[in-house]
């Protein structure tokens, strides 16, 4: 009996090699499963779950090319009426049902029960005492006190690891994160170490500055974000980073340090500091530090190419009043936190240190905005 043929009008001689030179059949065909390879090197089927025949007619029209005649033998209808992709999407629920757990259970080896019974053991340990320690009413109630006496081996290693990302920094190698971390140490050496240091636990209002501080000086990093998409400086002309010399820098992040420490040590104890409306004057100069800078740097910006070099002389918003309410909101930022912690003499003595050094700072923007914009600078500092 012969062999049923996908072609029946195709004879096996035309599948046969001639031995009578290079002759032009009419056509040729062949059968391409799953895992055999076409015979024309020039066919790229893309293989499916059901079978593709080919029939290349061979150096059609005399270009030597062949062409395929693509022939899909589709699937019987589905009972479920779902296709092959659909189903391939359908999660195998079968694999939990109680069957398949239970023979999944039973090839385990001893070794195994053994480790799944540890790991289970310390993983109800630790859930109770997570509820335990949540569900304390002491630890509620001091929660605080988890790092009341400041840890001071954790302290030095912030400290330590802000140094070196800001050496990095200072060397044009530092990511995001990194530079996240010099931002965080400094602001917890500033907010959360002193009053730790003088009371010996923190509560109240160095905790809310330490995000105050944060959310502050975060504003020149969101106006980049908003820009530009991220959060890195643009190339520019570096006359513009007006910075005075490294001593006066050094000396100025000393004394800002050594007056946060000198109101900590002046404020009364933490517990003594009322709270409740007596609070609402501070929370109101806050909300003004925060707007005044925030207004500063997005008026700035919109008259500033890539956030640094200014293209004209604002004078709108914050710029009206104040010529340089940036530095003013900085320094009127200390003072609020001075207040909050009732330690007048430190605010004094930060604003006079910030006096002295935006003071200097301002001059040389000052003379270099003159340089750049003449006439019209001069008229508005003259205001």
């Amino acid at each position: 009996m012969a062999a049923p043929t996908l072609f029946p009008n195709a004879s096996l001689s035309t599948l046969r090699p001639s031995t009578q030179g290079p002759q032009k059949p009419s056509s040729y065909s062949f059968f391409l499963s799953r895992r055999l390879k076409p015979c024309c090197p020039q066919l790229k089927p893309s293989f499916c779950r059901s079978s593709i025949a080919f029939s290349c007619r061979a150096f059609n029209q005399g270009n030597g090319v062949p062409k395929p005649e693509k022939i899909l033998r589709t699937e019987p209808p589905s009972t479920t009426g779902a296709t092959t992709k659909e189903k391939s999407r359908i999660p195998h629920w079968s694999l939990m049902s109680a069957e398949s757990l239970v023979q999944r259970a039973s090839g385990l080896t001893p070794l195994e029960v053994c480790k799944w019974v540890g790991f289970l053991s310390l993983a109800v340990a630790a859930a109770k005492s997570v509820l335990r320690l949540a569900t304390d009413p002491f630890f509620l109630m001091y929660f605080s006190w988890t790092w009341l006496f400041w840890p001071w081996m954790v302290a030095f290693s912030l400290g330590a690891l802000g140094l070196y990302f800001a050496y990095k920094h200072s060397a044009g190698k530092a990511s995001i994160w990194e530079q996240l971390v010099v931002v965080s140490s400094a602001f917890t050496w500033l907010t959360l170490v002193p009053p730790a240091v003088a009371n010996g636990f923190l509560e109240g209002w160095p905790v809310a500055f330490f995000f105050i501080y944060h959310y502050f000086f975060f504003f020149n990093v969101s106006v980049r974000k908003r820009l530009y998409g991220d959060y890195y400086l643009r190339p520019h002309d570096e006359k513009w980073d007006v910075r005075l010399p490294l001593p006066y820098r050094v000396a100025f992040a000393a004394a800002v340090l050594v007056s946060h420490f000198l109101a900590a040590f002046e404020a009364p104890p933490l517990h003594q500091v009322p709270g409740g409306w007596q609070n609402l004057p501070i929370w109101l100069l806050v909300m003004v530090v925060l707007l005044m800078q925030y207004k500063s740097v997005l008026h700035l910006s919109n008259y500033s190419e890539k956030v640094v070099v200014p293209t004209s002389v604002v004078q709108f918003g914050p710029f009206r009043w104040i010529r340089h309410p940036i530095y003013a909101s900085t320094m009127f930022l200390f003072a609020v936190y001075f207040a909050a912690l009732r330690a007048p003499l430190s605010m004094l003595f930060i604003l006079f240190v910030g006096v002295l050094y935006y003071g200097q700072k301002a001059k040389l923007e000052e003379d270099l905005m003159l340089e750049s914009f003449g006439d019209s600078y001069e008229t508005y500092r003259n205001k």
